[in-house]
């Protein structure tokens, strides 16, 4: 394995068992479903799809917050698919995790400074450097001056300044891999590019790997290197990020790039073309492409009998899609 590879995933899938009801058969939910990537040292990767598109379980369970049920994870090398509680301490000093709901991320009876503090005790972390840690995170994320804030309690917080004491409190041990799980999603538009400025700047400066999971393509030219396209439980495109804006090629891509907002008055007497349908059942979802009951460029017997390869249509430009195949 090269030794800029900081994560790689290989085929994993997440599935939850869904228990016979009085209006529900017995089954499972293949919420991720066979997803393969590398992730290198330092690179921002957006994982991008419509809710129900399985984004945030794979987040969950790259970081084993989730247990897998099949494929592997490995990280620096080391395998930790399989590892269990005691021996995953290590893992967790080395990930962070920034929810999208700042407010219910944060405990409302704890204080800003034992917010921040829990995790570095959980991971045994001498107390004066506690305090030198807390104060250094809390300049990093502008909570200043942090004498006044330390003391304060998550709900005398404003929105944008509980999301960035979430960001402190997932880089307070230092790791090396961020998942950000619609950061800024439940933000005022005013305060949505400060908070991706402010984690593009902290991610320059540690070098850290980010795993930015949004449903918004707009954001993800100005934090991303590479974006991943996810539909109904698989990455359906993989490409960087200027060439994926500039070309995408499986039509779902081109679906999402169709409808991001553009501030031209033309607009006004332009339809833009939405698929049809919805996403698929992920307790049942249909044979072959699960994108093709939506496709435009569906042809019958090919895309509704067998799931494409990922193929590399050009350098570093993967794509599931009959059409290239």
């Amino acid at each position: 394995m090269s030794e800029q590879i900081l994560l790689s995933v290989k085929e994993l899938c997440k599935y939850f068992e869904l228990r016979k009801g009085l209006f529900t058969k017995a089954g499972y939910v293949k919420a991720v479903d066979g997803v393969s990537f590398d992730l290198k040292k330092g690179d921002a990767v957006s994982l991008v799809g419509e809710s129900g598109s399985g984004k945030t379980t794979l987040g969950k369970t790259i970081l084993r917050l989730y247990e897998p049920t099949k494929g592997t994870i490995i990280f620096e090398g080391k395998d930790i698919t399989n590892l269990r509680a005691r021996q995953l301490l290590e893992y967790r000093r080395e990930t962070g995790l920034v929810q999208q709901d700042p407010y219910g991320a944060l405990p409302p009876f704890m204080t800003i400074r034992r917010v921040l503090e829990e995790p570095l005790i959980i991971h045994k972390i001498p107390k004066a450097e506690r305090i030198k840690r807390i104060y250094s995170v809390l300049e990093e994320v502008r909570l200043t001056p942090v004498e006044d804030f330390i003391g304060k309690y998550p709900h005398m917080l404003s929105g944008g300044q509980q999301q960035r004491l979430v960001i402190a409190r997932a880089m307070i041990l230092n790791p090396k891999l961020i998942v950000a799980d619609e950061p800024v999603s439940m933000l005022d538009a005013s305060v949505r590019i400060e908070i991706l400025t402010l984690l593009k700047e902290i991610q320059k400066k540690h070098g850290l790997s980010v795993i930015y999971i949004t449903h918004d393509l707009s954001t993800t030219r100005y934090f991303s290197e590479w974006i991943y396209i996810m539909y109904a439980g698989k990455i359906v495109e993989k490409a960087p990020t200027k060439v994926l804006l500039k070309n995408p090629l499986h039509p779902y891509s081109q679906a999402l790039l169709t409808i991001i907002p553009d501030p031209d008055a033309e607009n006004r007497f332009r339809i833009k073309d939405v698929p049809p349908g919805e996403p698929p059942s992920l307790v049942n979802p249909p044979e072959g492409c699960r994108f093709h009951p939506r496709c435009i460029y569906f042809k019958d017997g090919v895309c509704n009998k067998k799931d494409p390869e990922e193929i590399e249509v050009e350098k570093d430009h993967f794509v599931r899609c009959w059409l290239y195949g």
